[in-house]
């Protein structure tokens, strides 16, 4: 479930909360997204805090859901759920600081790399597992959370970075213990708060004007990939044995975790964004 508060200093805290890993089903993608819009759209609201309960940040897309369906209804929905969540990131009248726990997995790196600003607990790992599952995505954002080819090597290997090391990029604004992540990240929204909301409001929308990054084409241009692997069966064939191999989240496997319509954490996560 999606659930929004909003204090009396104007911020907008977004909770996501889908036991067992945040991997997200396309109707929890749509929920996102109309929160974070509706927040925007709140002039009492100042800025967005967007963080997680559970064991991870988002660990992606219900892979699952996507195989259930026989036909490409759930991927198509998967893929644009994903595509609206991490748009109104980027689109949200006011800053969104993404608060991160543990993994943040393949729809995770789409929210966070279009968050305007991102406090980490010690423990948070961020990745892309699509590869493994057949599908493709998100590579857009997370080419804004690190170098180039470090990205490049990510995608290809599946491998992780951790929080210090994003840090270390400039990309995590703060790393902080787990117990005091969600403090860290009201800490920050708390200093943005305290400005004339006017002025921030018109800020993020200058730093979207001038960004040399159009996040929405460059994501949709992802996407095309995925169905093109969907279409052939080579999406089908990877993602067969999907869940007999240890999971990111859990160390077991079935969730997935994909930004693109398929891949691998712990319920079925990152596979149809």
């Amino acid at each position: 479930m999606i659930t929004t508060v909003v204090d009396g200093a104007g911020i907008a805290e977004i909770v996501v909360d889908y036991p067992p890993v945040n991997a997200l089903p396309v109707a929890g993608w749509y929920a996102l997204a109309e929160a974070l819009r509706t927040a925007g759209a709140n002039p009492a609201v100042r800025v967005v805090v967007l963080r997680a309960e559970g064991r991870g940040f988002n660990a992606g897309v219900d892979i699952k859901e996507i195989q259930r369906d026989p036909g490409h209804g759930a991927l198509i929905g998967a893929n644009r759920g994903c595509f609206a969540a991490f748009a109104a990131v980027y689109e949200c009248a006011v800053p969104v600081v993404a608060a991160v726990h543990g993994f943040c997995l393949g729809g995770g790196i789409g929210l966070v790399g279009n968050a305007d600003i991102i406090v980490a607990s010690e423990d948070a790992t961020f990745g892309l597992p699509e590869v493994d599952r057949g599908a493709l995505g998100a590579a857009t954002h997370l080419s804004r959370l690190v170098p180039q080819l470090k990205a490049r090597a990510m995608m290809y290997t599946s491998a992780t970075a951790t929080a210090a090391e994003l840090h270390a990029f400039g990309s995590v604004h703060t790393v902080v213990p787990r117990a005091r992540l969600r403090e860290a990240a009201h800490a920050v929204a708390a200093e943005i708060a305290a400005k004339d909301p006017r002025v921030i409001r018109m800020a993020k929308e200058a730093f979207n004007g001038i960004d040399p990054w159009d996040v929405k084409r460059s994501y949709r241009y992802e996407q095309g990939f995925t169905f093109e692997l969907n279409l052939a069966g080579i999406a089908d064939e990877v993602r067969a044995d999907f869940g007999s191999s240890p999971s990111p989240a859990n160390g077991t496997s079935s969730t997935g975790t994909s930004s693109s319509g398929t891949s691998s954490t712990g319920t079925s996560s990152s596979g149809g964004a």
